[in-house]
Order: C-alpha cells, then structure tokens, then sequence
C-alpha cells in the first residue's frame, strides 16, 4: 500500500481551467501525500494508526499566518506555497465546503476541531484573531496552561 502522487494529468488540471484554487488543491494533497508517507512509514508501520493530514495542513497554515520572517519562509516552503494569503483563501474554501448542510439531515459534511490555545497571560493580535476565525472558522481560546490545561482540553473537546 503505496502513497504516490496523483497522475501528471491530473495534476495539470488545475492549468486547463486556470485556477488558483486548482492549483493549491494540488499543492495541499502534495503535501498530505507526503506526510501520509512519511508518517506510515516511521510511525505507523505494522500498527492501526489514525490521523487527518487536512487537520495537520490547517493548522500549520494557521501557525505561518500568525509567524513571520524566515520561520514564515520556512512554512510556506514545507506548505509549498507562495504565500500566507494563497494559505488564508485555501483554508477558507475547504472551510465553507467542508462544514456546509451536507444533507437532509442537515450538519457539516466534515467536522473537525481547529481552535488556537494561548495562555491566559498572552493576548494574541487582533489581526491573527481575525484571520483564524474569519478564514479558518476556529476559535481562539485563553488556558491556564499552569494548572488547569487537562481540563480545558476535555470541556472543550
């Protein structure tokens, strides 16, 4: 059971229809591949193993919107793309798709938990704070990290 990248067709699909959104899709299962593989095969191997690379790609993409300077560099790089902002629009694409009525039922098509945990004697930048609930629909919330976090994680999970 490989990981291999989509076919060179596919992959240029995104040229044929000239999309930005195409073409970080693309750069986004890259990147989900890679880590697949790579966690299968130096953490998973022989061993029932769950995890969501949309999970782990959103929330890097959260950690480079709130960084700056080389480290930002660095994650745009690992995130294979050329900026916060292509990040930010990504993000907020899946999002809208993602937790849309995806039934008669009702209720997301997936969910999943993002939110941003600061110490309760940080406060975070107005802009980050808009940015992760305006383009990542997560919550940003304050923790005693000290002497209650235990109990955080389990209310609010």
């Amino acid at each position: 059971m490989g990981f291999e990248s989509p076919p060179a067709k596919r992959r240029d699909d995104h040229k044929r229809h000239g999309t930005k959104l195409g073409e970080s899709i693309v750069k986004q299962t890259d990147f989900s591949l890679s880590l697949a593989k790579h966690v299968i095969s130096t953490k998973a191997k022989a061993t029932n193993f769950v995890f969501s690379p949309l999970s782990m790609h959103d929330v890097l993409c959260m950690v480079a919107a709130g960084s700056a300077g080389p480290t930002r560099t660095q994650f745009l790089g690992y995130l294979k793309s050329r900026s916060v902002a292509d990040l930010n629009s990504l993000s907020s694409q899946i999002a809208t798709l993602l937790f849309a009525d995806g039934g008669p039922l009702g209720g997301p098509r997936l969910s999943f938990a993002d939110g941003v945990w600061v110490d309760q004697t940080l406060t975070l930048k107005p802009a980050f704070q808009e940015v992760v609930q305006n383009y990542y629909k997560a919550t940003s919330n304050h923790v005693d990290f000290r002497n209650k976090v235990i109990s955080y994680f389990l209310f609010f999970n």
